[in-house]
């Protein structure tokens, strides 16, 4: 059975965890004035970062982690999706453009990062990512094996900074997509995630995964097929709602030039 207790306190993950906060601590601290002279502490975009930092330990760390690695595929999904969306977007709303500048600025780096940082290759990125680690070898090995469920958890996270980054980059040397081009970035990537989720939804006469296909059920009524087709429309609709909330916000980005001419014309 779970053990609500029992919380991951694994030396890579609380080591990695507070190796991370201390590098922002100091670098936005006793570092600042030579990174960025003049600018104050940066209050707000710490709170997010360290509010990324404790939402990826709540994914991976938690028991929630132990639920969905044992017993339900619905909550591996939830915790993917927890690294995916929220703590991925908070960690890169928490990075100030000063800050990564000495890595976007350097000129040696330019042409990688402007490879890295294209549209098209962060939608690839992000949907290959995530659909080739559902298959279901791939799947189970992770689910089996300590270390490959970490390699997974790391891409996963990897790629959903790849997904945000053309929206929220933080670099003035690699600025975001203008509003008009992300509203068509968002759906052409939730367009290319759709395979996977039919993969999930519609290979409903069996489970895919051998793990939960033999786990002790938590609920009686949730056998794994319905587990596997709760995961898939979690995945899919999680993905709709997060994309559509992303594409309100470019789109009111775009009307405001047209709003601000209208007021100065009036």
């Amino acid at each position: 059975m779970i053990d609500w207790r029992h919380w991951h306190n694994e030396p890579h993950l609380i080591g990695g965890l507070i190796l991370l906060g201390w590098l922002y601590a100091i670098l936005t601290g006793p570092l600042r004035g030579r990174l960025a002279p003049g600018i104050g502490y940066p209050r707000s975009a710490a709170w997010k970062f360290y509010g990324a930092l404790v939402i990826f330990y709540l994914a991976i760390g938690s028991p929630l982690d132990q639920v969905g690695e044992r017993y339900l595929l619905c909550a591996h999904m939830l915790e993917h999706q927890l690294i995916i969306y929220p703590a991925a977007v908070l960690f890169l709303l928490g990075l100030p453009a000063w800050l990564v500048r000495p890595v976007t600025g350097c000129p040696a780096l330019r042409r990688i990062l402007g490879v890295m940082t294209n549209p098209i290759i962060c939608g690839l990125v992000f949907t290959l990512t995530l659909t080739v680690w559902h298959a279901p070898y791939l799947y189970d090995q992770a689910l089996q094996n300590r270390p490959v469920h970490i390699a997974e958890h790391l891409m996963f996270f990897g790629a959903a900074l790849s997904y945000w980054w053309p929206q929220l980059s933080p670099s003035t040397e690699f600025p975001p997509l203008p509003p008009g081009v992300r509203m068509l970035y968002l759906p052409a990537v939730v367009i290319g995630m759709t395979p996977l989720f039919f993969y999930l939804a519609f290979s409903s006469d069996y489970p895919l995964y051998k793990t939960y296909e033999y786990a002790p059920r938590l609920f009686a009524r949730l056998d794994p097929v319905g587990d596997q087709l709760l995961a898939a429309a979690m995945m899919e609709l999680g993905g709709m709602l997060v994309a559509f909330l992303a594409f309100a916000a470019a789109f009111v980005d775009w009307q405001r030039p047209s709003a601000a001419v209208q007021l100065n014309s009036s």
